[in-house]
């Protein structure tokens, strides 16, 4: 996590109960530049959202760490996106685990982490000395 600098979001929300949506602003506050993709969604946290991840890097800049905040059964064309977008990392949130979509993502030479949750991670390795 130390070496990423944009990460998108996929299943972020405008709902401020939602845990992507807390997650997403966690991020942006500390000194991350998050894209959020949701097709159901038109802005989250006052930036434009995008229905798919090709989208948003077509229109933002390339990503480096995909975190995925959708049911495990639906993280496949996720973990395809990412391959496509040439992200280096795809990131599985709490609860989320899909072995065939971290095989293909790790095949491919991404780095895949599956039910760690980005915040609670960055907060533990910002803690760690150097």
């Amino acid at each position: 996590m130390r070496a990423t600098r944009r990460i998108a979001v996929v299943g972020a929300s405008s709902n401020e109960l939602r845990p992507s949506f807390d997650v997403m602003r966690f991020l942006v506050r500390e000194g991350f530049d998050v894209v959020p993709v949701n097709p159901n969604e038109r802005e989250v946290l006052g930036m434009p959202a995008f229905p798919t991840l090709a989208e948003a890097v077509r229109a933002t800049g390339p990503v480096d760490l995909v975190d995925v905040f959708r049911r495990s059964e639906l993280v496949l064309s996720h973990a395809h996106e990412a391959i496509e977008v040439r992200a280096r990392c795809l990131w599985l949130q709490l609860g989320v685990v899909n072995w065939e979509a971290a095989r293909l993502a790790n095949e491919a030479g991404l780095a895949v982490v599956m039910d760690r949750c980005t915040a609670i991670e960055w907060r533990r390795v910002r803690a760690e000395p150097r």
